[in-house]
């Protein structure tokens, strides 16, 4: 069975679809109509945005490891884009003689010496010495004789020390942004920083067998008696920390095609994951995923709501991506969803992490258009739009505003207007912001945070270091001086208002992939329920009568005899030409 019949949103559906591939500028001309702030509500966010920049630098306060490395070593510079794909690749090579040859091809190539000096941390100009000194050891150089046999023992005798120190490097790196390699572990760092609220997510990605499914089912149910036996099932559910999950580790066919098949088995390991996460009164969110994956997504947080077991029960959540064209018109979706159901939904806002992943998969398939902006500051201007919608509904929404930014986090104090609501941040990521919004506004944080070995941590990290490596990021801007204040806090509305195309004129269309060489071949997006609509009626259609190949010779049809009948190969009883 599919589970508890879910309020009914089927209203809500060709609004949905319509928005899915729909034109960038029609949704921005929108969000820009109904969705932006006022005059006066704007200059506060500006406001707002200002000070707390401005309290983030004068605060003094270290923002860890990270920040000031990305700033040396981000993807704006040839060094910084090495680094990343040693981080990418270096996790997931086996043997010691490729991870060398990765290792001498990338550190050999870069000119380390310019960054010698260049950051004000300590650590970094250390770690840019040991990178120099690396390459030299490496570079076996010109020449020969004894001096070329020596510098080759030395490359020999040091390759095992280096291989050892850049694949641990990679892991402290990566475990910047873990909290513990076990759950327990991770309790415990977080029991030492009670300021904060915590959500767990089990590192790992799809589920690709029904063994994988299991074994994160069995990951999760863990996850979430450990989290609610360290908590207080007397206190608000809202003041426990919690645990998230993905759909697509709980089924390995998390896929339009697979509808009934995931209603049916997937639907009743979330209400029990549900039931559990209720009876210790600790919150569950459902990490949101890739655009295609939306609609199912809905079907199944529906039966979930409707289960009669779990009323009363307000930790429910749902991750809402403001990147996504039809964020806005989600917020409408999910508030009947929770009204319907008499419950409140956690709505946890973020802007997005599978941007580059939704864009190449239109592309590959020909699609009509993207799901998602291609323009950051549209993202930008969706999130606030959106957030702002959210906590208007406080009896259907306890918003939680997941975000670096400090324009998109002042935008969230103006709009809530004194309504309650959270602020969320990655372990690892804009903790001195995080600490500044807490002591200078009062706002409670809570810290989404990964648990897992360094084995699950590749495709994490690699986002991380993406997101973070940019030098549009505001992670790599809020804490360097040498950018203006006004620089970081500029109104995304006003950018919008000024653009000639709202879409990004450096990414064509799909279909224009190719320029002025074709126009790409066109595809069917299976994940779109009305052009499978489409498709299944087009194929129920009879059998045109008296259609028939014949060759075609000098771009005339020329007369066929003696044919063959031809049958659907779905239906051998059926003759189509």
């Amino acid at each position: 069975m599919p589970g508890p019949t879910p309020p009914d949103w089927t209203h809500h559906k060709p609004a949905l679809w319509a928005d899915y591939q729909v034109a960038e500028q029609d949704i921005v001309h929108r969000l820009l109509a109904q969705g932006a702030p006022t005059g006066a509500q704007r200059a506060r966010i500006q406001d707002t945005a200002h000070a707390l920049v401005a309290s983030v630098r004068e605060s003094g306060e270290a923002g860890g490891l990270i920040a000031p490395f990305l700033q040396e070593y981000g993807l704006s510079n040839r060094e910084g884009v090495i680094l990343m794909c040693l981080a990418e690749a270096m996790l997931r090579v086996p043997d010691p003689l490729t991870v060398d040859a990765l290792i001498e091809d990338k550190v050999t190539t870069a000119e380390w010496e310019q960054h010698l000096g260049g950051s004000p941390s300590g650590l970094v100009n250390l770690s840019t010495r040991s990178l120099m000194f690396t390459s030299r050891v490496l570079d076996l150089g010109e020449g020969g004789g004894l001096l070329r046999a020596a510098h080759d023992m030395v490359r020999r005798m040091g390759q095992p020390l280096i291989r050892t120190a850049v694949r641990e490097a990679m892991k402290i790196l990566g475990h910047q942004f873990v909290l513990g390699r076990t759950i327990g572990e991770a309790l415990e760092v977080a029991a030492k920083r009670s300021q904060y609220r915590y959500s767990f997510d089990m590192l790992g990605e799809a589920a690709l067998t029904q063994a994988d499914a299991d074994r994160y089912f069995k990951a999760y149910s863990a996850a979430i008696n450990a989290v609610g036996r360290a908590g207080s099932v007397d206190a608000d559910v809202i003041g426990n920390n919690g645990v998230s999950v993905k759909l697509s580790a709980l089924h390995p066919r998390l896929e339009f095609a697979q509808r009934d098949r995931v209603l049916a088995e997937l639907t009743p390991r979330l209400i029990d994951l549900a039931r559990l996460a209720a009876g210790h009164n600790i919150g569950l969110t459902v990490d949101a995923e890739e655009a295609d994956r939306l609609d199912l997504t809905m079907d199944i947080l529906g039966r979930v709501c409707a289960a009669p077991d779990l009323k009363g029960w307000h930790g429910f959540g749902f991750v809402v991506q403001a990147y996504q064209k039809r964020a806005w018109r989600l917020i409408d979706l999910l508030t009947d969803m929770a009204r319907g159901a008499d419950r409140r939904l956690m709505l946890r806002m973020v802007k997005g992490a599978y941007w580059d992943s939704e864009i190449k998969r239109c592309q590959e398939q020909g699609l009509a258009d993207y799901p998602v902006f291609t323009r950051k500051v549209n993202s930008d201007v969706s999130y606030i739009a959106a957030t702002g919608k959210a906590l208007s509904r406080p009896d259907a929404f306890y918003v939680q505003v997941a975000t670096h930014n400090a324009h998109s986090a002042a935008a969230a104090l103006v709009l809530a207007d004194g309504k309650d609501f959270e602020f969320q941040r990655l372990h690892g990521m804009g903790e001195v912001l995080h600490d500044r919004l807490m002591a200078d506004h009062g706002r409670p944080c809570r810290i989404y945070a990964p648990v897992g070995a360094h084995e699950d941590l590749l495709p994490y990290l690699v986002r991380r270091l993406l997101e973070n490596g940019a030098n549009s990021s505001f992670v790599n801007q809020i804490e360097d001086d040498a950018i203006p204040v006004e620089k970081i806090v500029r109104d995304p509305f006003a950018v919008v208002e000024g653009h000639t195309a709202a879409a990004n004129p450096r990414i064509p269309l799909p279909r224009d992939l190719y320029g002025n060489v074709r126009v790409n071949a066109r595809g069917i997006d299976l994940a779109d329920a009305q052009a499978v609509d489409h498709l299944y009626g087009a194929m129920a259609l009879p059998a045109v009568a008296g259609r028939a190949a014949a060759p075609i010779l000098g771009g005339r049809t020329t007369e066929a005899s003696g044919g063959e009948a031809v049958f659907d190969p779905a239906d051998h009883a059926r003759q189509v030409g």
